[in-house]
């Protein structure tokens, strides 16, 4: 049983879902990115953790404007994979995703990016503009890794796209709140929580939702209509921005007991 399966295993029993925070690695500094990745695992159950990229296509300006911080401050995909490493050091037990552009990725070398992210401590890799229909180009690394694929659905999605992402993900399904980049949003769409309960009927995989989750009470809707988890990540830049580390602790342990 893998670090996904132990941990959905235990909410489940808890009647908990998933808080599960990202944050640019390598943002605002990759020291300062180590300090604040390890404040907000200690209420995380799982770590959504992006490599910056010069052009991250899903991605809304409060996570573009964090890759820009992190390349300025010198961040690249080795400098990630050694603070991940300490990460993993910290928090054993902890699922890490990683969210990472393909061209990383094939800059990185396909065989030796999988190696590298295993002796890290890297538990999934979500490839966001890969289709799950090119999934041979990275599949047999990942799986000699072991480390599991996770691929984006959303209300677009349709049912014959649907079933191939569940056959090929592993970890949970990246649900999208609404077809959209990224961003911190005010409300919470009907047709997102109906979106979790019909995919909930269609795979035994954990539904967790992300893009524009950026409150406690998004959270407890999301678990009112059976979701498995809430991925916040651009609300918690903007208050890190704003109002520095001690507020952006305050709002995960608010999301964690939202759970």
């Amino acid at each position: 049983m893998n670090r996904y399966q132990q941990t959905f295993e235990r909410l489940k029993k808890e009647d908990k879902i998933a808080f599960i925070p990202f944050w640019m690695l390598g943002d605002p500094t990759p020291e300062a990115s180590l300090e604040t990745i390890k404040t907000i695992a200690q209420h995380a159950d799982i770590l959504e953790l992006g490599l910056p990229f010069s052009d991250p296509l899903a991605d809304g300006p409060t996570i573009q404007a964090a890759v820009n911080r992190s390349l300025e401050a010198g961040t690249n995909t080795a400098k990630c994979l050694e603070i991940i490493t300490q990460i993993r050091a910290a928090f054993p037990n902890k699922p890490i995703g990683l969210l990472v552009y393909l061209n990383l990725v094939l800059q990185y070398g396909i065989n030796q990016f999988f190696t590298d992210c295993k002796k890290a401590g890297v538990d999934s890799v979500l490839i966001p503009e890969l289709p799950v229909e090119e999934i041979n180009l990275v599949k047999e690394a990942a799986a000699k890794n072991q480390i599991e694929l996770v691929f984006l659905l959303s209300t677009n999605t349709p049912n014959n796209r649907r079933e191939k992402i569940y056959q090929h993900s592993g970890g949970f399904i990246y649900t999208v709140s609404k077809p959209s980049i990224t961003g911190a949003k005010t409300d919470l769409s009907n047709e997102t929580l109906k979106l979790v309960g019909e995919l909930k009927t269609q795979t035994d995989l954990p539904i967790c939702v992300g893009f524009g989750i950026s409150t406690p009470q998004h959270v407890q809707a999301l678990k009112s209509a059976g979701a498995d988890g809430a991925i916040i990540g651009s609300e918690l830049i903007n208050v890190y921005q704003q109002d520095g580390l001690e507020a952006l602790n305050k709002l995960c342990a608010d999301c964690a007991q939202s759970t």
